[in-house]
């Protein structure tokens, strides 16, 4: 029985696939190149393999993982066929994301009874982070929950007037201020208003600057005290959002903000425009915090929940 589970519709799986076409194209490309003229999984095979996933953005650490979890089973089984090498590597990626996913899909759970329930979304600019939250807000507002909307990243003016049309695109409020405006002072008053509104939950917009780590952790800092005045115990959850076609200059960004907040779960963008989706996989494992969305497209469905078997599965699905 296989490990890997059909629980999307087949919309999503669709869009999935789709989504996830350029890196499949260009990873079996290398992994043909990889075994070419091997009928077993020998340590050239194994040589080559580490070189394609190191270049498919699936990191150094992680790659080295993957191969000592495939040499410990070459050596078990004393000998491994190289048309058998797809099925493996796609069950130990599984084996591997499941160590940091528990579960299948991961979305963000709203518990009932903790209104507003308040979403911090941190990351650098251009990454995604306007994008998925309108996705989000979309999402969550469908499941019936009242979303408010604060545009706490006053740096720029393009930041307040995007998620402004987002707001107005998914029909949901939005507290902003003026450009320049105290960050803080904006998400007082956004979780001030939607205790006022009884909204269920508060996305927070945040600035994406990294040339200055110590003014971004205080000013996060900041963010969360004076959300803490208005609703004890936030942010609930803090969403860190990077954009997947940047490849290894992901793990970089991941790496500057986990150090600047405590972030407790990761969007991965702009997977449809990429051959770098590996990237996924190496973020997972390494930060060791669950991936909850993907981005695989324009549509508003298609900041899709996380899940690990679709994810591998539709990886590692090869379409004669």
């Amino acid at each position: 029985m296989s490990l890997f589970k059909k629980i999307f519709s087949s919309q999503k799986k669709e869009s999935l696939d789709k989504g996830l076409e350029k890196t499949k194209t260009s990873f079996f490309s290398k992994l043909g190149k990889a075994v070419a003229g091997k009928s077993k999984v020998d340590d050239d095979v194994l040589d080559n393999l580490e070189e394609v996933l190191v270049s498919s953005d699936v990191g150094v650490d992680t790659t080295l993982k993957i191969i000592a979890r495939i040499e410990a089973r070459v050596t078990k089984d004393k000998y491994m066929g190289t048309d058998e090498l797809n099925e493996i590597l796609r069950e130990e990626i599984a084996g591997l994301l499941s160590e940091t996913h528990t579960g299948d899909a991961t979305e963000i759970h709203i518990p009932k009874g903790k209104k507003p329930y308040v979403i911090m979304v941190v990351g650098v600019n251009g990454a995604g982070k306007t994008t998925t939250i309108g996705k989000l807000a979309f999402q969550l507002k469908k499941q019936g929950y009242k979303v408010v909307l604060g545009a706490a990243d006053t740096f720029r003016a393009a930041a307040i007037d995007q998620l402004q049309v987002w707001a107005d695109r998914v029909g949901v409020p939005i507290v902003k201020q003026q450009m320049g405006s105290d960050p803080a002072s904006v998400a007082f008053d956004t979780l001030s208003s939607a205790v006022t509104q009884d909204a269920d939950v508060v996305i927070i917009d945040t600035a994406g600057r990294l040339h200055n780590k110590v003014n971004l952790m205080n000013e996060l800092t900041k963010v969360k005290r004076v959300m803490q005045k208005v609703v004890e115990g936030t942010p609930h959850e803090v969403l860190l959002v990077l954009d997947g076609s940047t490849g290894q200059n992901a793990f970089e960004q991941a790496k500057q903000f986990t150090k600047a907040t405590e972030v407790t779960a990761l969007a991965v963008t702009k997977l449809d425009g990429t051959a770098k989706g590996g990237v996924v996989i190496g973020i997972s494992d390494q930060f060791q915090i669950p991936v909850k969305y993907i981005g695989v497209g324009e549509d508003l469905e298609d900041l899709q929940v996380f899940n690990k078997y679709e994810f591998v599965d539709s990886f590692f699905t090869i379409k004669g």
